[in-house]
């Protein structure tokens, strides 16, 4: 069964993701803004959080380190824990994360990875205690993949907390059951900026709906945003 996804976001009013770039606000800091979007996260109560590569390369911070002799390695997938209370899950299609740590602030990592990964990745990944899952077709089928976490690893509520990739593609998917989404009293203003979701030139016309749920003020001039997502 697949989990609930709620696409949990802290973004400007231009849709940066980057709070380092925010404009300032007399009504609070970057850092009063990150500590509520990480308290709601908590309040959410997920089971797990999911990010892409890029974001998980950033809390991950190590080098490839494969073992010398990779020998049987599990596939589809193979879980070093089985039971965690919580689980960071990361989307690595071509394996490129490495980790010093089964890990990220004792919620236990899961790596969702490409086809064509190779055995030497795996091997590093259980030599390191970190669980995995690798795609049965070419192209990873989220959906599948989302199903092997609820099966096996009873993960009933996932918070989507990535990139505007990682999220584009499971808004394009149908994955997406709620968005929550936190507007903060700043402005990026960058040329370049991305916004929290994006999904190439096709983008997401007539892929969903969002209906508003409930908009509530917070403090430090935040505004929590909540709207079912249903398929368009």
């Amino acid at each position: 069964m697949k989990p609930q996804i709620i696409c949990h976001m802290l973004a400007s009013l231009d849709g940066s993701l980057h709070p380092s770039r925010y404009t300032t606000s007399p009504d609070g800091t970057r850092a009063e803004w990150s500590s509520l979007y990480e308290h709601i996260h908590n309040d959410m109560a997920g089971d797990a959080w999911i990010v892409g590569r890029v974001t998980m390369a950033e809390m991950s911070k190590a080098a490839a380190h494969p073992p010398a002799n990779a020998g049987q390695v599990d596939r589809p997938y193979h879980f070093a824990q089985g039971h965690a209370a919580t689980y960071a899950v990361a989307l690595d299609a071509t394996g490129k994360l490495h980790f010093a740590k089964p890990d990220i602030g004792g919620d236990h990592v899961v790596v969702l990875l490409g086809r064509d990964v190779a055995d030497s990745h795996l091997a590093e990944l259980a030599a390191d205690g970190v669980s995995y899952i690798v795609s049965e077709t070419p192209d990873i089928d989220l959906a599948a993949m989302l199903e092997v976490l609820g099966r096996e690893l009873g993960i009933r509520r996932l918070l989507l907390e990535g990139g505007a990739g990682i999220n584009g593609s499971f808004f394009a998917a149908g994955l997406v059951d709620e968005l929550s989404l936190l507007v903060a009293p700043a402005i990026d203003g960058r040329a370049a900026n991305q916004g929290f979701v994006e999904f190439g030139e096709s983008g997401l016309a007539g892929r969903m709906q969002l209906s508003l749920t409930s908009c509530e003020a917070l403090v430090h001039g935040l505004v929590h945003l909540r709207y079912a997502v249903r398929p368009g």
